[in-house]
């Protein structure tokens, strides 16, 4: 286990940003509220500790008037307890919904903000980053204020009961095994013997939880993705006949959720084996102890209730630990994967392919680009493009030669390699990808995808559908459906091009973006981006020949495997 010092710093890194927000006065009013309330539970656990001292005196003393006075002190007592437990329950969690509706914000403004969440799945720093914002933030405030509050209580109440216990206790002569010697407060110091004790054996059973809950998370959130991949790509394993394979993978992945559950669930047991035998134990200690001096006539019954109810008080604030062994190990767990997401998210790489927009510039081109894979590999050096106004490319080259990757440098989202973007100041620039993203939508809110802002008409939006061979779709535009699963690739495509219609882009960069297409369509498309669109520029990467007729320059990428590619002008 991490020394306290490292568990507390990540903590603290971690949870402090959300008191020291916009929202901190009202965390910290609720943040206050919440401990006020758990110390005015632990000042009614005192006030019920004298009253069962009274009560059990009254019935050794057969006094019935005191009896019945104490049960009307009972009734208030209860009515506080009742109160501070409810309010507690009130405020505590809206603490915890509140922080954790603040951190989800957070988090998603940064993991989207420089397309983080492009580059984490491209450079594969921390797995599930979903996961980890879904639940691990949740688990952040819910494991922080039950442990905080759990701390704080145990403490009021240890220092509260440890002054009953001594006051409670008297001394403790050890004449019995021949020592002249009398320790005061005896319980005190019993108490704090056996719960430290416990403590430092606890830590012993149960330190391997940390690492098993961390590693359960990650099994847990790989065996999710799996089933989703299935979910997403059902089209493509029934025509494959993929299931066994699938059902092989999911096999694989439920294997090391089960292994590990397996052991996490054998060191719980053995943890909660020890908790129990030591709570047992707790139980009748004050009784062994207290019963010569009861039977002497020393103390009255009370006393001995009330020193038992005192010494549970104590040996359980001390026992805080133990009793929240596993929360703590799970709390480490999730402060280790949103540290790792954090710290992904926050590592901004250095701009080694900026994109620069350029006032009174005219055309689209790179300066200096160099460009490389993940692993390294250089594809292109020192590519200095121009790409004309009004003058539409076609880029062409074997597959594996980088055209993607180049597509991918020009929308500003490559982060490998270094060199200059240049695009002209203000220009709208619009790229499609061979397989388009579509967004679970309304249909017109997915052709306007992603405009917010725009202001065409269901009319145009129709016009354009009906231009991109989708007319059929045009009576749909209120329906909101998982458009990637109902349409087929084809239509995906189209889609794409009826966006652009609408967008109305000056630069229009298309990866593969008909090849889904038969050439009747794509001839039928291109045509209509060439009618509707005379003052958008196109650079088209693609590999069939009939793309040649709509573009005014091609350039073909050369590159064999492991080499450095070109880039050539092809006449």
């Amino acid at each position: 286990m991490k020394s306290v010092s490292s568990y507390l710093g990540d903590w603290w890194r971690l949870v402090i940003p959300y008191f020291r927000s916009e929202e901190r006065w009202i965390a910290i009013g609720l943040l206050v509220g919440a401990i006020v309330l758990t110390l005015a539970a632990v000042t009614v656990n005192v006030a019920f500790s004298e009253w069962n001292r009274r009560f059990y005196d009254s019935l050794q003393n057969k006094d019935e008037a005191a009896f019945w006075t104490e049960m009307g002190n009972f009734g208030w007592i209860a009515a506080l307890a009742i109160a501070f437990g409810v309010a507690r329950g009130l405020v505590s969690p809206y603490l915890r919904l509140r922080w954790r509706r603040w951190l989800t914000g957070h988090y998603l403004s940064h993991w989207l903000d420089g397309r983080g969440y492009y580059r984490i799945e491209l450079e594969r720093k921390v797995d599930n980053a979903d996961q980890r914002i879904a639940e691990d933030l949740r688990l952040l405030g819910f494991y922080t204020m039950t442990l905080l509050l759990g701390l704080i209580s145990a403490v009021a109440t240890l220092v509260s009961f440890l002054f009953i216990l001594w006051q409670l206790s008297g001394p403790m002569s050890l004449s019995f095994i021949g020592l002249d010697v009398v320790i005061p407060g005896y319980m005190v110091w019993a108490a704090l013997i056996y719960a430290f004790l416990g403590t430092w054996l606890a830590n012993l059973v149960g330190r391997r939880l940390i690492p098993l809950n961390f590693l359960q998370q990650r099994y847990e959130a790989n065996f999710r993705f799996g089933l989703m991949r299935v979910r997403e790509n059902a089209e493509g394993i029934a025509l494959y006949r993929g299931e066994p394979r699938e059902n092989e993978v999911l096999e694989a992945k439920f294997t090391d959720v089960f292994n590990n559950a397996w052991r996490v669930l054998v060191t719980e047991m053995q943890l909660v084996f020890y908790q129990i035998g030591y709570g047992q134990l707790a139980i009748i200690f004050p009784y062994i102890v207290t019963a010569p001096r009861f039977f002497a006539g020393a103390i009255t019954l009370g006393v001995v209730m009330q020193t038992a109810q005192a010494f549970g008080q104590v040996q359980t604030a001390l026992s805080f630990f133990i009793d929240n062994y596993t929360n703590v190990a799970e709390l480490r767990a999730v402060m280790d994967r949103l540290k790792g997401l954090q710290e992904a998210i926050e590592e901004k790489p250095a701009e080694n392919i900026a994109v620069a927009s350029e006032p009174g510039r005219a055309d689209v081109g790179t300066s200096g680009l160099d460009l490389a894979l993940p692993n390294g590999q250089t594809l292109l050096r020192d590519l200095n493009l121009v790409l004309p106004k009004g003058s539409s490319t076609l880029i062409t080259g074997t597959s594996g030669s980088g055209k993607s990757t180049l597509f991918r440098a020009m929308a500003g989202i490559w982060p490998f390699g270094r060199g200059r973007i240049l695009i002209p100041a203000g220009a709208r620039v619009l790229f499609l990808p061979q397989k388009p993203y579509i967004p679970i939508a309304t249909l017109r809110d997915a052709v306007k995808y992603p405009d917010e802002n725009s202001t065409a008409s269901d009319a145009d939006i129709v016009s354009a559908l009906e231009a991109a061979r989708l007319g059929h779709l045009a009576g749909r535009l209120d329906e909101e459906a998982h458009w990637s699963n109902t349409l087929s690739g084809g239509e995906q495509q189209r889609l794409a091009i009826a966006r652009a219609l609408v967008f109305r882009p000056d630069w229009l960069f298309l990866d593969e973006a008909t090849a889904s297409l038969d050439e009747a369509n794509e001839a039928a498309v291109y045509g209509v981006l060439k009618e509707r669109l005379p003052g958008t520029t196109m650079i088209s990467i693609g590999h069939r020949p009939s793309l040649r007729q709509w573009h005014e320059q091609k350039l073909e990428l050369k590159r064999a495997p492991g080499e450095t590619g070109t880039l050539n002008v092809v006449t």
